[in-house]
C-alpha cells in the first residue's frame, strides 16, 4: 500500500480498528493493550495481530518499543478519515447478487463503521430505494449481521426465490413484509427470509 508524501500510510479496515481499540484501551486503562488482549478482542490469533501491528508500524501509524511490555502506542495526533472495505457485487430489486470479478477495496468514511463488526459494499441497480436516498449506481455500506429491527434497511435473501433484495424489513405474525422506498412499487411478503446485513451508509460515487 502506498504511503503519503509525509510518510504515513493508509490502514486497512482491520488495522484502523486495531488503532481505535489501542487508543480507547489506553484512555480507559492508562496503559496500552498487549498483543494477547488485542487478539482476544478481535478473536484472532496472536501471530495475525502481530502482522497487523508490524504493518501499522511500517505505515507510521503506531509506535512499539522493543523489549517492553504493553508498548503499543497508537499515534493520537493522526486521524484516519477513511478505511477500506470490499465491494462484493451488484444488488438489484430482485435476483442473485451479481458478483464482481476481481472485487477491489473501496474507501468509506470511518464514521460509518464501528469496532467488532465486518462490513462490505454493494453497488445498487434500480430505483426501489430511491426515497431513502439510494439511487441507481450508488454504493451501500453493509454491516454483516443476521437480524435488523423493523423499518431498517437490509440485504435480504429469499431462498424460495433464490433472490437477494435491498428493502426495509417488517416482521408480521408468520411472514416478513419487504417494503421498497418508492411509491410506485408495492410491498410484498415472504415467509422465508434470511437477513445478510444492515445498510449503514450510502456512497454516491462512481467505482
Amino acid at each position: 500500500m502506498k504511503k503519503s508524501s509525509i510518510g504515513i500510510g493508509k490502514p486497512t479496515k482491520r488495522e484502523a480498528e486495531i488503532l481505535q481499540f489501542a487508543r480507547e484501551y489506553r484512555q480507559e486503562n492508562g496503559f496500552s493493550p498487549s498483543l494477547v488482549e488485542i487478539a482476544k478482542f478481535f478473536k484472532r490469533s496472536v501471530p495475525t495481530i502481530h502482522q497487523h501491528v508490524y504493518s501499522l508500524r511500517s505505515k507510521n501509524l503506531l509506535l512499539v518499543d522493543k523489549g517492553k511490555k504493553r508498548s503499543i502506542n497508537a499515534l493520537h495526533n493522526h486521524r484516519v478519515p477513511e478505511v477500506m472495505i470490499p465491494l462484493m457485487g451488484i444488488i438489484s430489486a430482485g435476483g442473485p447478487i451479481e458478483a464482481i470479478r476481481d472485487p477491489k477495496p473501496i474507501e468509506v468514511p470511518r464514521s460509518m463503521l464501528s469496532l467488532g463488526h465486518d462490513y462490505y459494499a454493494l453497488k445498487v441497480s434500480g430505483l426501489s430505494m430511491i426515497e431513502e436516498g439510494i439511487s441507481d449506481g450508488d454504493i451501500v455500506v453493509v454491516r454483516d449481521q443476521q437480524s435488523v429491527d423493523d423499518g431498517e434497511k437490509a440485504v435480504a435473501y429469499m431462498p424460495d426465490r433464490n433472490e437477494v433484495t435491498l428493502k426495509k424489513i417488517y416482521r408480521e405474525k408468520d411472514r416478513i413484509k419487504l417494503v421498497p422506498a418508492n411509491q410506485t412499487m408495492k410491498p410484498f411478503y415472504e415467509s422465508n427470509v434470511v437477513i445478510q446485513g444492515k445498510v449503514v451508509g450510502v456512497l454516491r460515487k462512481e467505482f
